[in-house]
C-alpha cells in the first residue's frame, strides 16, 4: 500500500507501512508455508509447552500452535474486512442518501439511525450472531449489521455539508437522478473521512470478531481464527501462559496496525488541507401563455420558516423575459434577487413555501407538470450560472465529466457525442478543449466561470439565469464574461436574467432593468432611462451611489442612508418609506402598486420623482 507522499518521511508512517506489509505477507503466505503443519496432528506431542520444535507449544491434538496462529491470519483478517465493508457500504448509503432524498425520507433515515445507535454495538452483534446462527457467516453478518448505524451517522453528518453546496444545486438544475447525484456529487466529496473511519473500524471489527469466536459464536471447528485459538489456550493459561497469550499478541498486533494506519492517513489528510429544494406547489390556475415570452412570472412569493416565525423575503414579484432579451435584476444584498432566481429554478431549501399566480418557462406551466416532467423541463430549458464557480463545480470530478452528464442524461447522447459537444462548448466560451481532463482547482476564477457558462450551454437552454456571475472577478475578466453573455445571446437567442448589485455593469449591457428592494419590485424600466428617467427614490439613490471619473473627490460618496426593514416585522406601507427623503404620511400607511407609466416603465411609488433635467452618467467603478 502506498502512503501519502507527505508522510513517507514520517517514522510512524514507515513503521505502519512495515507492519501492514507484514500482515499482508502473512495472510497470503501463511497457509502456503505453515498450513500443513497447522493441520497435522501428533499424538506424541499433545499439550506440550514451548520447545525448540514447537516455539509456542501444541494443542490437544499435538498440532503446532505457532503454525496455527500464522495460518489463522488469513481468515481472521479477511472476515474482519468483510464485515467492515458490508457494514460500511450499507451505513454509508443509508446516511449519504439524506443529501438527495426528500424531507420525509431524510427524517425517517435520521430517526432510524438514532434509534439503532441507542443500543451498544457489541451487544447487538452478540444478539444477531445468535439469531443468525453460530458460525462464520452469522458472525460476519452480525458485526456488519451492528456497524451500520455508526457509519450511517458519520455519512449523514458529512453529507449534510455537501447538500448545501452550489455544485449539488447545479446538478439538480440539470435534473440528474438521485442515484447519479449520490454517486457523482455526494459520495466522492465525503470519501476521504469515510475511508479513514473504515480503516480504523477494521481493527475494531477484528477484535469483535475474535471475541465472538472466543465465545463460541464465531468461527467453528474445524475452522479456526485467533479468537478460537485464544479460547482454546485459556484453559492452560496458568500452567502454560504462552499458548494463550500468543494468539492475543497476534490480535493486538493486527488491531494496532489498523489503528496506526488510520492515524497516518488522517495526518496526511490534515496536511493536505483541512438547505436543498422543495417541490413547487401546484397553482389552482395560471395565466395564459404570451407569444414570444421565455419566462412569465406573476405574483411570486417565497416564505421561509425561522425560529422567530415565518418571513417572506420575496413578495409578489412579477416579471417576464422575451426571447433573446437581457434583463438586469439589481438591488442591495438581501433584497431577494437570488431567492427569486432559486424559486424560478425550483432550487429553494427544504421548508420554503412558494406561491404564484403564474410561472411559465418556454410556454409550459410549471405548476401543471408532474415532478418528473417539471425536472426535465427545467433541466433542458433553463441554466443557472452561480456566483461562486469554485463551489458550483464539483472539485472531485473532471471538467469533461461535469459538462457531459446533462446531455447524456437528458439528450441520450453517447460518451463520444457528449465529449465532442463539451469540446465545442469550451471553444465557444474561449477555452481550450484540453481542459476537459482538468479539475476545477486547476483553473483560474475566470476560467471556472467560463466553464460554468459552457455547462449551461450544453443543453441549449431558452433561459440563462446569471446570479452575480462577475462578483468574484476582477474588472478585466468581468468585461470578458459580460461580452461572452452578449455573444451567447446573439448566437443562441437565449434570454438572460442577469442578477447583480452593480448598477453600472447592468446599465452597460442589459436592455431592461428590474430594481428590487425588500423582496418586491419597485421599478422596471428600459436601461436608457436608468440615468435620467428613474422615478423611484431607491433607484435614483442606487444610480447616484455609482462613482465616475467626474465625481468631486472632496465630497463623500453618496449612499443610501438607513437599513432595509426587518423581515420579521414588515410595515403595512412602502418598504422604502423609512429611508426615503421624499416620504409622506400615505407612504407609511399603504404599500404602492407597481403602476405602468407607459413605454415599458413601471414604478411602485405614490409620489414618483420627476425626470432629471441633466442625465447622470453611470459608469463602471
Amino acid at each position: 500500500m502506498s502512503l501519502p507522499a507527505g508522510l513517507r518521511r514520517s517514522p510512524m508512517a514507515w513503521v505502519t507501512g512495515l507492519m501492514l506489509a507484514s500482515l499482508v505477507v502473512l495472510a497470503v503466505a501463511g497457509p502456503l508455508f505453515w498450513g500443513a503443519a497447522a493441520d497435522r496432528p501428533d499424538p506424541s506431542a499433545v499439550l506440550q509447552g514451548p520447545s525448540a520444535a514447537h516455539p509456542v507449544g501444541t494443542d490437544g491434538l499435538g498440532r503446532d500452535l505457532l503454525a496455527r496462529i500464522l495460518t489463522a491470519a488469513r481468515p481472521s483478517l479477511l472476515l474482519a474486512l468483510a464485515s467492515v465493508l458490508l457494514g460500511a457500504t450499507a451505513g454509508v448509503l443509508l446516511g449519504a442518501c439524506t443529501a438527495v432524498v426528500g424531507r420525509r425520507a431524510r427524517r425517517l433515515a435520521a430517526g432510524l439511525t438514532s434509534l439503532l445507535l441507542a443500543f451498544p454495538a457489541l451487544l447487538v452483534a452478540m444478539f444477531l450472531a445468535v439469531v443468525f446462527g453460530a458460525g462464520t457467516t452469522g458472525a460476519v453478518l452480525a458485526l456488519a449489521a451492528a456497524s451500520v448505524p455508526g457509519f450511517a451517522r458519520l455519512a449523514q453528518t458529512l453529507a449534510a455539508g455537501v447538500a448545501g453546496t452550489d455544485h449539488l444545486a447545479a446538478a439538480r438544475v440539470l435534473g440528474l437522478g438521485r442515484l447519479r447525484l449520490l454517486g457523482r456529487h455526494v459520495l466522492p466529496n465525503i470519501a476521504e473521512p469515510l475511508l479513514l473511519s473504515v480503516t480504523t473500524a477494521a481493527g475494531t471489527a477484528l477484535v469483535a470478531l475474535s471475541g465472538l469466536s472466543f465465545l463460541g459464536l464465531g468461527v467453528q471447528p474445524p475452522g479456526y481464527d485467533w479468537g478460537q485459538l485464544l479460547s482454546q489456550g485459556l484453559d492452560r493459561i496458568y500452567a502454560e501462559p504462552l499458548p494463550a497469550l500468543a494468539p492475543g499478541l497476534a490480535l493486538l498486533y493486527a488491531a494496532l496496525t489498523f489503528q496506526l494506519l488510520g492515524e497516518v492517513l488522517a495526518g496526511g489528510a490534515a496536511r493536505r488541507g483541512p438547505v436543498a429544494r422543495i417541490p413547487a406547489q401546484r397553482s389552482a390556475s395560471s395565466g395564459p401563455a404570451e407569444e414570444g415570452q421565455v419566462l412569465q412570472v406573476d405574483g411570486l412569493t417565497v416564505e421561509l420558516p425561522t425560529p422567530a416565525g415565518p418571513v417572506r423575503p420575496v413578495r409578489g414579484v412579477s416579471l417576464s423575459l422575451g426571447r433573446g432579451e437581457i434583463v438586469g435584476l439589481v438591488g442591495e444584498s438581501g433584497s431577494g434577487k437570488s431567492l427569486t432566481a432559486l424559486a424560478i429554478a425550483d432550487l429553494l431549501p427544504y421548508g420554503a413555501r412558494v406561491s404564484r399566480r403564474t410561472l411559465r418557462l418556454l410556454g409550459a406551466d410549471l405548476g401543471a407538470l408532474t415532478r418528473k416532467e417539471r425536472d426535465r423541463h427545467l433541466a433542458t430549458g433553463l441554466s443557472v450560472i452561480f456566483q461562486n464557480p469554485a463551489s458550483a463545480l464539483n472539485p472531485s470530478l473532471r471538467i469533461g465529466t461535469q459538462l457531459t452528464e446533462a446531455v447524456r442524461a437528458h439528450r441520450g447522447a453517447s460518451r463520444a457525442e457528449a465529449t465532442a459537444q463539451a469540446a465545442e462548448a469550451l471553444h465557444r466560451v474561449g477555452l481550450s478543449p484540453s481542459l476537459l481532463r482538468s479539475r476545477p482547482y486547476e483553473l483560474s476564477g475566470g476560467q471556472r466561470q467560463r466553464v460554468m457558462i459552457a455547462a449551461g450551454l450544453m443543453v441549449r437552454p431558452g433561459l440563462i439565469i446569471a446570479d452575480e456571475p462577475t462578483t468574484a472577478l476582477d474588472v478585466t475578466v468581468q468585461r470578458q464574461i459580460t461580452r461572452l453573455l452578449v455573444d451567447i445571446r446573439r448566437d443562441t437567442s437565449a434570454a438572460i436574467l442577469f442578477i447583480s448589485h452593480d448598477v453600472a455593469l447592468v446599465a452597460e449591457f442589459c436592455e431592461r432593468v428590474l430594481v428590487m428592494y425588500a423582496g418586491t419590485l419597485v421599478e422596471a424600466l428600459p436601461v436608457g432611462r436608468l440615468t435620467a428617467g428613474a422615478r423611484h427614490p431607491y433607484t435614483r439613490a442606487l444610480v447616484a451611489s455609482v462613482p465616475d471619473l467626474t465625481a468631486d473627490r472632496d465630497r463623500p460618496l453618496p449612499t443610501v442612508e438607513g437599513a432595509p426593514p426587518d423581515p420579521l416585522a414588515p410595515s403595512p406601507g412602502c418598504a422604502f418609506e423609512a429611508r426615503c427623503p421624499s416620504r409622506r404620511d400615505r407612504c407609511a400607511e399603504e404599500a404602492p402598486p407597481l403602476d405602468d407609466l407607459g413605454s415599458g416603465h413601471r414604478v411602485a411609488c405614490w409620489y414618483p420623482l420627476p425626470v432629471t433635467a441633466a442625465p447622470e452618467k453611470v459608469t463602471a467603478s
